[in-house]
Parts: C-alpha cells; sequence; structure tokens
C-alpha cells in the first residue's frame, strides 16, 4: 500500500538531461543540497539524440549575435569543464578536439558558405576558406564534386550520451542525488511561493544511476528553496504550474542515423563534415553521427522512413563512403524551442522557480555557461553578462500561455537542419 515521505533539499532539478545534470553538478560544488529527478534514466530526451557538435563558429547564423556570444562564452568553458568531468567521474566523455570542415555542394551553397565566412571573419572567428583540393588534402572520403569549404579549426565535438553519464558519476561524487524513474505530478506551495514538489509513487526499482529514495511505491514530498525546471520539451506543459509561469517553449522533432564502419575499415573523416543540409560527427568509439531532422510534430517521437532516407541521401553525398558502412541505430528526440531560438534562463514568474530550459539545438553547446548561470542565481551573484539575454522577462518572448491541451498541430514538410 502507498504511502508518502517528506525530504528537503536547498534546490530541486526537474529533469535529468545535460542541462539539469550540469546545473546540479555546478550547484552542488558550491555547497548547496541538490536533487535531480529524472523520469527516464540518463541519457534521455533531447541529450540521447544530440550530435555533440560544438560548433559556434561554423554554426554562425546571421541575425542571432547574442546567441553567438553565448556559444562563444560556452565554447571558451569547454575545454576546463570536459577535464572537470571526467576527472571527478573518471569516465572518458567522447571530447575530440579535430576541428569542423562545412562544405559547399553547388554555386548556390557556396554562395550562402561565403557570406557566412564573411560574418566570421568581420567578427574576427577563426575561419578559413579551402578550395575543393586543400578541403580533400584534409579529408580524403570527401565526394570528389563540390564548390569549396570553410575550415573552423576550434569547433570540436563531444558523445552526449557520454557525457550525460559523466555528469551523473560527477553530480554523485559532489554531495548531489539523481533519482531516476521518478515523475513530478504536483508542486508544493507555500502562498503564491513554490516550496517543492511532490513525486508519483514509483513502480520500478531504482537504477544504478539512482540514489536509493527508500521503499517502492512512496509519494514522495520534496521540499526545497528553489525548484530548477530543466525538462526540456516537456517544460511549457508543466501542468503543475501555474499557466503564467509555464516557459515559452515547444517541442521541435529531430531525427538521427548512427553508422559504423564495417570491421577492419577507418571512418570516412576525421573531423565534423557539413553541408547546407547534414552534418556528420565522428565518435571516439567508431561511430558516425548523421543528423539531424527538423520537424514541428509536436510530442511525436516516431523514427520515418523519410526521415532516414533524407539523412542516408545528404551523408551520401558528402562522404560517398557511408554506403559501405553499417547503419547500427535510428533514433527520434524532442528539442526545447523559443520564440526567438534564445534559451531561457533565470528566476521565473512564481518565487521559488528558476528555469533553465529551451536551448533548441544548443544545449550541449551551452551546458557549461548555462550551469555557471544556474549555479550564480541560486547563490544570489549575477550570471555570466553573456546570458543576459537568455532572460525570461525578455522582450522577445511574446506572451503565450502552453498548456496540456494546446499541441502543435503537424506540418508534413520536412527540413534536414546541421
Amino acid at each position: 500500500m502507498s504511502g508518502s515521505s517528506s525530504q528537503s533539499f536547498d534546490a530541486v532539478f526537474v529533469g535529468g538531461g545535460v542541462i539539469g545534470l550540469a546545473s546540479a553538478w555546478r550547484a552542488a560544488q558550491a555547497g548547496a543540497r541538490v536533487c535531480v529527478l529524472e523520469r527516464a534514466e540518463p541519457p534521455a530526451g533531447a541529450t540521447n539524440v544530440a550530435a555533440g557538435m560544438l560548433a559556434p563558429v561554423g554554426e554562425l547564423s546571421y541575425g542571432e549575435r547574442d546567441l553567438l556570444a553565448m556559444m562563444l562564452a560556452s565554447g571558451a568553458l569547454w575545454p576546463d569543464f570536459v577535464a572537470e568531468v571526467e576527472a571527478a567521474s573518471g569516465t572518458s566523455t567522447g571530447f575530440r578536439t579535430t576541428g569542423a570542415l562545412h562544405v559547399a555542394l553547388d554555386r548556390d551553397e557556396a554562395g550562402e558558405l561565403r557570406r557566412r565566412h564573411e560574418l566570421q571573419q568581420e567578427l574576427g572567428l577563426e575561419a578559413e576558406w579551402l578550395t575543393p583540393t586543400r578541403c580533400r588534402d584534409l579529408e580524403p572520403g570527401l565526394t570528389p564534386i563540390f564548390v569549396g569549404g570553410v575550415l573552423a579549426g576550434g569547433d570540436v565535438s563531444v558523445d552526449p550520451r557520454a557525457l550525460a553519464l559523466a555528469l551523473a558519476a560527477a553530480l554523485r561524487e559532489a554531495g548531489g542525488e539523481l533519482r531516476t524513474g521518478t515523475e513530478v505530478v504536483d508542486g508544493l506551495w507555500v502562498g503564491e511561493r513554490l516550496v517543492g514538489v511532490r513525486t508519483a509513487p514509483s513502480q520500478t526499482q531504482p537504477s544504478a544511476l539512482s540514489s536509493p529514495v527508500g521503499d517502492k511505491g512512496l509519494r514522495v514530498d520534496i521540499h526545497a528553496d528553489t525548484v530548477v525546471l530543466c525538462n526540456g520539451a516537456w517544460s511549457g506543459q508543466t501542468s503543475w504550474l501555474p499557466a503564467e509561469a509555464r516557459p515559452n517553449v515547444r517541442p521541435v522533432k529531430g531525427e538521427v542515423i548512427e553508422l559504423r564502419p564495417r570491421e577492419g575499415e577507418p571512418l570516412p573523416a576525421e573531423r565534423i563534415i557539413a553541408s547546407e543540409r547534414i552534418y556528420l560527427v565522428p565518435r571516439t568509439d567508431g561511430r558516425l553521427i548523421a543528423g539531424a531532422t527538423q520537424e514541428e510534430r509536436g510530442f511525436d517521437t516516431t523514427v520515418t522512413a523519410g526521415g532516414v532516407h533524407e539523412l542516408l541521401r545528404e551523408a551520401y553525398r558528402v562522404l560517398p563512403d557511408v554506403a559501405e558502412m553499417e547503419l547500427v541505430g535510428m533514433v527520434a528526440g524532442l528539442r526545447p524551442g523559443t520564440p526567438d531560438n534564445l534559451p531561457i534562463v533565470g528566476r521565473g514568474a512564481v518565487d521559488g522557480l528558476i528555469l533553465a530550459t529551451g536551448h533548441f539545438r544548443n544545449g550541449i553547446m551551452l551546458a557549461p555557461i548555462t550551469a555557471d548561470a544556474v549555479a550564480a542565481i541560486l547563490a544570489d551573484r549575477p550570471v555570466p553578462t553573456s546570458m543576459i539575454p537568455a532572460d525570461p522577462n525578455r522582450s522577445s518572448l511574446v506572451t503565450h500561455t502552453v498548456t496540456k491541451d494546446n499541441r502543435l498541430p503537424g506540418e508534413h514538410s520536412l527540413e534536414v537542419a546541421r
């Protein structure tokens, strides 16, 4: 027969993806008593389908100066961040510093890539235009017919799944708790202030990653000075928050595929390879990740034949040798999109709530600086300067209420995005 229990922390984090785990770890390092609640098993959510391409230079887009500043600031943190995570956890995150090569397959793509390169130069970023011959000198597996490319030598990559597991271990080492298979069903309130959350009775035993929580079947009231909402695409559907406190976040579906060379064969590329319609990210374990489709399909996570076809076709156009690789995995996930493509990080609309969500395609890239921002807010310190535009109260977030019944309509067109 189910009962209840009550526990208390300085901060409880709702969502155990890379953003939640990294933020809780930084807070625990600062001395806070923290607990992360994740309804699935890490790696989960957007983390499970992220390619891990950390490419602020190569991924530069017009009109996104604030996002670029965040990405560059976070990119500067990554070497020390990943070294610290690996030292604390004793495990590898698959961090690779080989750079990225962005190629143009035709004249139209070359014109767009040239314009992006001019902007990179204007901003003083490390990026070099290369002829096809020089591109193929670096990556002999490239298609023999293309127009040119840009080498972003400082862009790097990480394995998000390995990173999530390493962060979970680092969190435990810092004294924090992670509870998996834990569904938050309600908030705890004192007047208008959020003072914790209530979890549903667990129907499963804790995993090896999970901290012990007592008897199975107990409803648990977890009291906390602060609740940090970091559950990604689902944050806008948080029914236990008042409508005005739910962040303006929508789910954006993405599909990725995993390829592996046949036994004895090398990977067809050493660096990240990207075209206008696909990116290919080599892993330290020999896999090649190809992604990602982008669709407005609500909370649908079906892997589709059309999505896989698009990815394989575009991968083959860039690296013909992928045709001989083994197809070892296909997965779809949901990214948390916002109206202005900036994350939402800061104090929420009710007392006791911090938001750390809406990172869209950049959650892995922005994990270090988001973690620093959340830890700063918890300690009543200013956030890093580059994160000020992520304030939940910014004017570019048009007032919009998202509820459980306000799902996005399906759009049947398929766009492959980097």
